[in-house]
């Protein structure tokens, strides 16, 4: 039988050692599936119930295993499908391999069924690579290319193939005019800025006094060096969300997450700080860093078309993570461990203090602080920990203490809903042995969350460790949109938009072959936690939290706080339960013992008031 192109895409995927690729089927992939039957399945075809969820699937795989995560879907709308997940992995810098079918080349242009411009629809989201293979002999320089190219850069790569073409029989490029052969590998490389750059920061750094560092998830690979500079510099260090798991949270001078969803600490580091260093991040938000004209700053990124932004930096070093710090380390002056360095230790220990105390307020039925609080000191060492958008990123980035060999990620720049169990799904099948935990809210549980779990179950007898626990955060309430409205809009809750129906999520998995319980009290909270994490199958917890209880921002400005109190006057349908959970939680800031001089938030005031 003949090498049909079909087969020559899997074959070389194998020779790239992709072992999985997480797809839907459609008729205009008919001739890769077929290809997938003769080639025994691999690399192997894993399943999803929609392709937003394979796209989902490849940026969990990706973030977790640091290969090329690979997708594939049928043309038309399985491609469109495609097309979130895509985005996801792009704007968190994610490798990713999009593979998708099209109409034949003889119906193209003649609007035919399914018909949509692949390569204008693409443009965007793929465009460091995107390419229709047309003629065999095209291939194998487009799948490499795509490959390479995605590696390179950690971005998003598409290949088309039209549904004729999967079929014809595959010639390889001859030595010939106008024709492009190619070859396999993507050699490790560190590279490093120049020698006289790294002297300039290093002046920079020891001429600081109030040193603060913000790394992101370019750090990870830099942990002992950032550790180190910490160390010398007598730095405090805050993390952007999708570097939570790149630094452990129990170092004392590690302040947690920075941004709305941050920490007071973080948030006191960059307001008071005189010299910046910012490692392997991208962090949006200009206004949680120091004032334009407070702080001398240094970037380290490895990509040079990522430096120079969020902040006027004085000098903007291109160079990996890891190999940067281990040149610039021996020009740094240590310091005595100062005033500076022992108020950030003090601040950050105060605040676990008063993240322990806000989870032990009490709520109705439960105080969705207490679940994910109550989670940290059950944390298996080796758990990947997955979080959803919306008020659950909050508590995950505030509760959870990711240390040791843990990870942990979420949508980070894209903030989509709906990542959170297709993430964590990638994460399986990237490390099969181990345990998977995803946070998730109801409403992300409801749009994505429900028919994934038929993946689970479709897959979780062949994983080593059978653990991966969904935990939904069920406050029949599209939470963080609903803080947003009260706090950014002065608008009382919308419930046509935001109430949630009840669903009955752990009867749901039961009924599917998986395992859950519902969880309705206080008291039950941790033997939850303990039973799933010990189940003999994946789990499902459907915790049932107070949609009153604040995601109140590390600031919490007075324009906040009025707008929030104008959504009361207007009649906000919760609004009894929202005053007093608002005040329980704030006043656990305002304990004796915790009080401090504040120069207040962004609004001018206290922002304890």
């Amino acid at each position: 039988m003949s090498l049909k192109v079909s087969d020559y895409v899997l074959q070389r995927l194998r020779e790239w050692e992709v072992e999985h690729v997480f797809a839907y089927a459609g008729d205009g992939i008919n001739g890769l599936l077929a290809a997938w039957g003769r080639a025994d399945n691999q690399p192997e075809f894993i399943q999803s119930r929609h392709e937003e969820m394979s796209a989902f699937e490849a940026v969990g795989y990706a973030k977790f295993s640091g290969k090329v995560g690979v997708c594939a879907a049928t043309s038309g709308p399985g491609a469109i499908h495609l097309l979130n997940g895509l985005y996801d992995a792009k704007l968190d810098h994610v490798p990713v391999v999009a593979i998708v079918g099209q109409t034949n080349r003889s119906a193209m242009g003649g609007s035919y069924q399914q018909e949509v411009d692949l390569l204008s629809l693409f443009k965007d989201v793929a465009g460091a690579y995107c390419e229709m293979v047309t003629v065999p002999e095209q291939l194998p320089n487009v799948i490499d290319r795509a490959m390479r190219t995605a590696y390179a850069q950690r971005t998003v790569t598409a290949i088309i193939i039209p549904a004729d073409v999967q079929e014809l029989d595959y010639t390889p490029p001859e030595h010939a005019f106008k024709m492009v052969p190619s070859s396999l590998g993507m050699a490790a490389y560190a590279p490093v800025p120049a020698a006289d750059e790294i002297t300039r920061a290093a002046e920079l750094l020891n001429a600081g006094e109030k040193v603060a560092v913000l790394i992101g998830q370019g750090a990870r690979g830099a942990r002992a060096e950032v550790e180190q500079i910490a160390d010398v510099l007598g730095a405090g260090v805050a993390k952007a969300l999708l570097g939570k798991d790149a630094l452990p949270d129990t170092l004392p001078f590690v302040t947690g997450s920075i941004g709305l969803l941050g920490t007071r600490p973080s948030y006191e580091l960059m307001r008071d700080c005189d010299t910046l260093l910012v490692i392997g991040s991208s962090f949006p938000y200009t206004q949680f860093m120091p004032d334009l004209d407070q702080a001398r700053a240094v970037q380290i990124d490895i990509d040079p078309h990522m430096v120079g932004l969020r902040y006027p930096f004085e000098i903007n070093l291109v160079g990996d993570a890891r190999e940067t710090l281990t040149r610039l380390l021996p020009q740094l002056r240590r310091r005595k461990n100062g005033k500076w360095r022992q108020k950030i230790e003090k601040d950050t220990a105060r605040w676990w203090e008063v993240m322990e105390r806000r989870a032990a307020v009490e709520a109705e039925p439960i105080n969705p602080e207490y679940v994910v609080h109550a989670l940290d000191a059950l944390l298996p060492d080796d758990a990947i920990v997955t979080s959803d958008s919306g008020s659950a990123a909050n508590w995950y980035a505030r509760h959870l203490r990711l240390r040791g060999s843990m990870r942990g990620s979420l949508s980070g720049t894209l903030a989509t809903m709906g990542p959170g169990v297709p993430y964590a799904i990638g994460a399986k099948f990237a490390h099969p042995d181990r345990p998977g935990i995803a946070l998730v809210g109801d409403g992300a549980m409801q749009m994505n969350g429900l028919a994934e779990l038929i993946t689970v179950a479709k897959y979780w007898e062949r994983w080593a460790d059978p653990h991966l626990v969904v935990a939904v955060l069920n406050n029949q309430d599209l939470n963080q949109v609903t803080w947003e409205m009260r706090a950014m809009s002065g608008a009382p809750q919308f419930l046509p938009s935001q109430s949630l129906p009840d669903v009955p999520y752990a009867d749901f998995a039961r009924s599917i072959g998986l395992d859950g319980v519902r969880v309705e009290k206080p008291g039950e909270v941790e033997d939850a936690w303990r039973r799933a994490l010990a189940a003999d199958r994946p789990f499902v917890i459907d915790f049932r939290t107070d949609p009153a209880v604040p995601p109140i921002p590390p600031h919490a400005s007075l324009d906040q706080i009025e707008a929030a109190a104008a959504s009361i006057v207007k009649g906000d349908s919760d609004r009894t339960g929202m005053i007093r959970q608002g005040i329980k939680a704030k006043v656990q800031e305002m304990l004796p013992g915790t009080r401090h001089k504040d120069r207040g938030g962004p609004g001018g005031e206290d922002d304890r008031k």
